[in-house]
Formats: C-alpha cells, sequence, structure tokens
C-alpha cells in the first residue's frame, strides 16, 4: 500500500540524517561532546544558512533518477544499466564544471546547479566510476566494503512496490546496484538488506522496524546463502538487534559495532539506532551521527529507516528548514511514489 508520506520520509529522512552527521563526521567522539555538549549534535550547523547534505544524499537522488529513468524508457530489464549512466553523472558533477552539455547526460539532475558540489565524495565510488565498465556481483571490480554501497539504495526499496513473495528481486537489485562500485560481499549484502527493510516499511503500516529487520535477515540469508561473510553479516546485525533491546548507553553499543565506514557496520549501527528509537526520529538520527565513525552514512541510513516508518509527518520541522535541495528530494520521492 503506497502512502506518498513515508515516500516523503524515507528520503527526507535520510537527507536529514546525511546533513546533520555531515558536520562531525571526521570528528571523534570526544571531539563532538566537546563542541556540542553532553548530548551531542542534535541541531543543523548552518553553512551560509544552509544544513548541508553530502555525497550520500547526491547519490541517493541519482539512484532515484536511474530508477525512473528505466521506468520511462521502458528499460526494467535492465536496472543495473540504467543506475550505472545515472551514478556516471553524479561523477560528472563531482569532476566537471556546470553546465555540461545534455547531449552527455542521462539524468535531469545533471541540470541541477546545487549538485556540482563535492562534499567529501567516497574515493571508492569516485575511482569505480572512473573506468570504463563497472563491476557487477559476479564481476566484481575491487574489494571495497565501504558503505558507499549502501548509503545510496533506499529508493530501490521505495520503487519496488511489490507482493512480499517478490521482495528478493528488489532486494537483489539493491545488491546489484551497490556491486557497481563496491565488490565485497559486505558492501553489496547490506545494500541488498536496506532495500528489503526500506521496502517493506514503506508498503506496509502493519509492519514494525524489528518485523522488517528479521524479515530483511531471512531474505539475505536466502539470497546470499553461499556468501563467505553471511555469517558475519548475521552475527552483527543480531549484535545489533540485541544491543538496541538492552540498557547499554549509545555510544558505548555503536562502538562495539563498529564505526560505520564498511557497508555492514553502516548498516547494524542504522538499525541499532532504528529498533532502539523506532517512534522517536530525532533521537535516532542524534544517536546514530554522534559517534567518531561515518556519521553522516549511519545518520542517513538510520533517517531513510525511520523515515520510510514514521513518514514525512512525523519528523520535527526543525530538520526540514535550511535542508540544502529540499524540494529536489521531494519531487524525486513524489515522482517514485506516482511510478
Amino acid at each position: 500500500m503506497r502512502d506518498l508520506d513515508r515516500y516523503c520520509g524515507c528520503l527526507i529522512g535520510g537527507a536529514a540524517g546525511d546533513a546533520l552527521g555531515y558536520a562531525v563526521e571526521f570528528m571523534d567522539a570526544q571531539a563532538i561532546f566537546r563542541r556540542y555538549g553532553a548530548g551531542g549534535i542534535t541541531d543543523y550547523a548552518l553553512v551560509n544558512g544552509v544544513a548541508e547534505i553530502s555525497d550520500d544524499t547526491q547519490m541517493t537522488l541519482f539512484t532515484a533518477n536511474g530508477l525512473l529513468n528505466a521506468a520511462e524508457r521502458g528499460m526494467e530489464g535492465d536496472y543495473a544499466a540504467c543506475l550505472e549512466a545515472a551514478y556516471r553523472d553524479w561523477y560528472a558533477t563531482q569532476t566537471r564544471r556546470y553546465p555540461l552539455p545534455s547531449a552527455s547526460t542521462a539524468t535531469w539532475l545533471a541540470s541541477v546547479p546545487g549538485l556540482f558540489r563535492r562534499r567529501a565524495p567516497g574515493s571508492t565510488c569516485m575511482s569505480a566510476l572512473s573506468r570504463a565498465a563497472c563491476g557487477s556481483i559476479a564481476h566484481p571490480i575491487n574489494d571495497s566494503k565501504g558503505c558507499g554501497g549502501v548509503m545510496r539504495v533506499a529508493p530501490i526499496g521505495l520503487y519496488f512496490d511489490v507482493p512480499t513473495d517478490r521482495q528478493d528481486e528488489a532486494d537483489r537489485i539493491g545488491a546489484q546496484a551497490a556491486a557497481l562500485t563496491h565488490g565485497h560481499e559486505l558492501a553489496y549484502m547490506p545494500a541488498a538488506g536496506l532495500v528489503h527493510i526500506v521496502g517493506r516499511l514503506a508498503h506496509d503500516p502493519a509492519v514494525s522496524v524489528m518485523d522488517a529487520v528479521l524479515e530483511m535477515k531471512a531474505a539475505v540469508g536466502r539470497q546470499f546463502a553461499q556468501a563467505k561473510h553471511l555469517p558475519d553479516f548475521l552475527a552483527l546485525i543480531d549484535r545489533a538487534v540485541a544491543l538496541a533491546q538492552s540498557a547499554s548507553d549509545d555510544l558505548a553499543a555503536i562502538q562495539q559495532l563498529g564505526e560505520g565506514w564498511t557497508g555492514d557496520e553502516a548498516l547494524a549501527i542504522a538499525v541499532y539506532c532504528a529498533l532502539k528509537y523506532a517512534g522517536d526520529f530525532e533521537r535516532a538520527i542524534a544517536a546514530a551521527v554522534n559517534h567518531g565513525g561515518d556519521s553522516d552514512s549511519t545518520g542517513a541510513i538510520a533517517g531513510n529507516i525511520l523515515g520510510a516508518h514514521l513518514g514525512l509527518k512525523r519528523i520535527p520541522s526543525k530538520y526540514l528548514e535550511k535542508l540544502e535541495l529540499k524540494e529536489i528530494i521531494l519531487r524525486l520521492a513524489e515522482a517514485l511514489y506516482q511510478v
């Protein structure tokens, strides 16, 4: 069952977590708490009056545009090709000046001046997209397990409004999207996992965050039963679930899950925060960014999950005010809803 509020909530929520965390991405935990107080950063650190998004939200938007292109051009059988073309447009915004010749681009986002901003783009994404051909699950181009594969795939979960017995197909496209640039199992299995969680939460209001996480574990286990690192991934998710049900301090719990620089750690941290604060968007993303790791990515993923669960109306208004490219984000959410 489609709900525009959940579509908008997912993409705005991800951008909000990203923007909150981007200000502290390269700070250790002690430095964050010294600067922002005992509660850490909970309000945007504005730059010229704007809450800046990072490459995480930029690439998420290009994922959405690539999916919409596939639908518009009748290329539903080749989502990977459409996503690769969209990501190459994003790469062009990071390496070339505005404007780009329209004949050389695949997406309308490549004509948005505000996307021509380098916001600490991931080195793996940049190096992969500089090559003549990207990778795949069967033919990886590197052994990177960085979180750059998972942090951008939430729109895939929104796009595929499918029966539960077809959710695996959508999840697989999430893994394929990540494998374009990140070849390690612990990069693309979490991407499949995030697609599953977002898809279930966005399309079935009866599904809880815990339901979605447990279903995701089963789905990833089915699809990647032969993967060498599947037990490691599932064990980390189990640890996140257990910690969310414990009385652990958030920072101490997150430190047991890692720093979020890898795909499995980023998803696990986001799962912990979304489970512990399933009804409180603000507390969830605050927990997700106030640590000494990849704060914008963990914040973005937690925001995607809770935004899909709670919807836009339950995201505090302070996270919409001053958010960079808010209108573009909402436009893409509405377009995904209408497909």
